[in-house]
């Protein structure tokens, strides 16, 4: 099944926009599942916050010794900020952990995650005299270059880790990035209190691909690698394979596939889910693994069978790639409601495909807007009116 092509992209909201407008508000999709005695949160994550610089609408890379002019341009919070946005835009009440500086750039990240998104921010600190992490990002071709530069912020007593609390707060879940040869200390506490660990891992340099160097893998709930790093850690020649050897390790082991789409497995009930890939024009790659995870997490905490939480992960992080930008592309409940509206209108849709979908019908809002929305902002600080 397509998906419907997003608007003319590279046009930032109108001045004076604050940049982000929380559309999953009128959505709880824990709604049937929220009990007296719930952590206070639903999903807490810790990392760093990058300001997000994004050029959009160059035709080409950027030649050496040369001048480009870009015809789009947005800012927001990066990094972390990409998973908590998405996760906070699904409905999931949302608490993260992070420094941010006392510059211009922490102010408005701050702003922009905790009066915009809705995020809380309790557990966050503000660094004095640490300037912010920021990460330019030029798109083009579907793919896209990052330029970054960044300081680690002086630990405190409060926070060893940079920006994790040594206890973290009660949470239903939890998302972390494993790091091999590395252990988080607050993973296992939180695993300890019954926070659900989600998990990614990026590429190992060491080049030694050895799950035994990921020592909080064992205090996770779930694991979702991409198909390489699934295969180097199982030593296995298939995706499918390496999602099942994974199983010996962590009770849920997902796989994405790219363009094939994902594949999981749960090893505690045997049930095993595939679900192909939606066809997109990807216009920018960035954040889509983010919105994968959220879109999983999401799908596990609302309870929803292996396959739907695989198709709406899916689902969530091909909306994602239509727009340029991290936490500028996570879809909303209203993106969502206005591209199932959309696609059952369109001609030669595959009606089993559509079907895929039908568990999404009593969730999505009533209400329509345009599709997608517009939360770029050109720049940082406009004066608000009087």
């Amino acid at each position: 099944m397509a998906v419907p092509p997003a608007a003319p992209h590279g046009t930032p909201a109108a001045p004076g926009s604050t940049g982000a407008e929380p559309d999953s508000t009128a959505v709880d999709p824990l709604k049937s599942t929220r009990r007296a005695g719930d952590p206070p949160c639903d999903v807490y994550l810790t990392g760093t916050v990058f300001l997000d610089i994004v050029f959009t609408g160059l035709d080409t890379a950027p030649v050496r010794g040369t001048e480009s002019w870009a015809r789009g341009m947005g800012s927001s919070p990066g990094g972390v900020a990409n998973m908590a946005t998405a996760l906070a835009r699904l409905g999931l009440r949302t608490s993260l952990a992070a420094a941010f500086g006392d510059d211009h750039y922490g102010e408005y990240c701050w702003d922009a995650l905790e009066q915009g998104e809705g995020i809380d921010l309790s557990s966050s600190r503000t660094v004095p005299h640490w300037h912010s992490p920021v990460t330019v990002s030029m798109a083009y071709e579907g793919e896209r270059t990052m330029v970054s530069h960044g300081h680690e912020p002086p630990p405190d007593a409060h926070a060893p880790d940079g920006g994790a609390p040594a206890c973290p707060p009660r949470a239903r879940a939890a998302v972390a990035s494993l790091t091999p040869g590395t252990r988080a200390p607050w993973i296992e506490s939180a695993a300890r209190r019954g926070t659900a660990i989600f998990a990614d891992v990026g590429w190992d340099d060491t080049g030694r691909w050895d799950l035994g160097q990921l020592p909080d893998l064992r205090h996770c709930e779930a694991f979702l690698p991409n198909a390489q790093e699934a295969m180097r850690y199982t030593g296995t020649s298939c995706p499918r394979a390496a999602a099942h050897a994974l199983t010996e390790h962590v009770p849920v082991a997902v796989v994405t596939l790219g363009a094939e789409g994902a594949y999981a497995v749960d090893g505690r009930t045997g049930e095993t889910a595939s679900v192909p890939a939606i066809e997109v024009e990807a216009l920018d790659p960035t954040g889509a693994g983010d919105v994968f995870v959220a879109g999983f997490v999401t799908g596990t905490l609302a309870d929803w069978p292996l396959a739907d939480r695989l198709a709406f992960a899916g689902l969530t992080a091909a909306l994602s790639v239509q727009e340029f930008g991290g936490s500028l592309s996570a879809p909303g409940w209203e993106e969502i409601g206005a591209w199932w509206r959309r696609v059952r209108q369109l001609d030669q849709q595959d009606p089993v495909a559509l079907e895929r979908y039908g568990f999404l019908e009593a969730l999505l809002p009533d209400t329509a807007r345009p599709w997608p929305l517009r939360r770029a902002v050109p720049t940082i600080g406009f004066r608000r009116s009087a």
